[in-house]
């Protein structure tokens, strides 16, 4: 009678205890063949995977398992860009967070454009760090300025262009020579920024013109400009030739070293000067430098 045959001729208790013996030995035998040969297993233990199981084995303390997925650091890059046309690579070689790109996005989706650097720096979540260390990097295109800054632009340029290039008088037309500035000496055809600044300068140094062709006493003055230029009336500013200074007579472009020097040293042998005619005895005064320089002379004492 073979083994089976047996148990059919057993009772139902004692059939149930056999199977439970049977099953017992064969979850044994199965533990037998999987675990390693020295490894016992804790029941209140887990397998731990790779080398932190290796490492438990081996005697050493195994490291905690990490909570959360590490990423992979990125490497920050800096390099010029416009908030409104980056694109998510390149905001995030910059540093930004993949959840703040997704705000730049959203913000562009829904109309938004950074106009300045102080718009960018609103984004949510960027510090004030991350932003010194951007905003020298930023560059905002002219095209996301309002259109009104357009219309301003094109009014400077064109006011900047008048400015330099002056509307010019017409034949016949023609300014007071000591009533202009140098804006005014441009509209002259011929007299551009160079010689405008010299005839603004040289009337100053004389205290006015007495007559349009003193403009001949500025080196190369066209000719063509003279007729452009009139004097409607003539009060120059005059030297006291009694009371100042050598010095300060040679400041005056008709008195030269020379000439006041024979002024001081004149007023120191005979007097007061009444008239240049009392200098017309003098080597340094020719009759053409007393006639330019009469209508400058003041003769007060005091």
């Amino acid at each position: 009678m073979t083994f089976f045959e047996k148990l059919y001729y057993l009772n139902r208790h004692d059939r149930r205890g056999l199977l439970v013996a049977l099953t017992v030995i064969a979850v044994v035998s199965v533990l037998f063949f999987l675990v390693p040969d020295g490894e016992s297993v804790d029941p209140g233990e887990s397998r731990l995977p790779g080398n932190l199981e290796s490492s438990r084995i081996s005697g050493g303390s195994a490291p905690s398992a990490p909570k959360y997925y590490a990423q992979p650091e990125r490497a920050v890059e800096r390099f010029v860009f416009d908030p409104n046309t980056a694109d998510s690579t390149q905001l995030l070689r910059l540093g930004l967070q993949p959840w703040m790109v997704r705000n730049i996005y959203k913000y562009r989706a829904a109309g938004g454009v950074y106009r300045t650097k102080e718009d960018f720096a609103r984004l949510y979540g960027l510090t004030a760090k991350q932003y010194r260390e951007l905003e020298p990097y930023i560059r905002i295109s002219a095209d996301y300025q309002p259109a009104s800054t357009v219309v301003r632009r094109e009014q400077n340029i064109e006011r900047d262009t008048l400015r330099r290039f002056p509307e010019k008088l017409a034949k016949g037309e023609t300014i007071d020579l000591n009533a202009g500035d140098t804006t005014l000496y441009k509209k002259v055809p011929g007299i551009g920024s160079y010689y405008a600044r010299k005839i603004n300068e040289y009337r100053n140094k004389l205290g006015g013109f007495v007559s349009v062709d003193q403009l001949d006493e500025i080196a190369d003055f066209p000719q063509e400009a003279k007729a452009y230029f009139a004097l409607t009336k003539t009060s120059p500013a005059k030297i006291r030739i009694n009371l100042l200074s050598l010095n300060e007579l040679r400041r005056h472009p008709y008195i030269s070293y020379a000439q006041a020097r024979a002024i001081v040293d004149h007023r120191r042998l005979s007097g007061a000067i009444h008239s240049l005619q009392e200098l017309s005895l003098l080597p340094e005064f020719s009759a053409g430098a007393i006639a330019r320089l009469e209508p400058y002379i003041n003769y007060d004492k005091k």
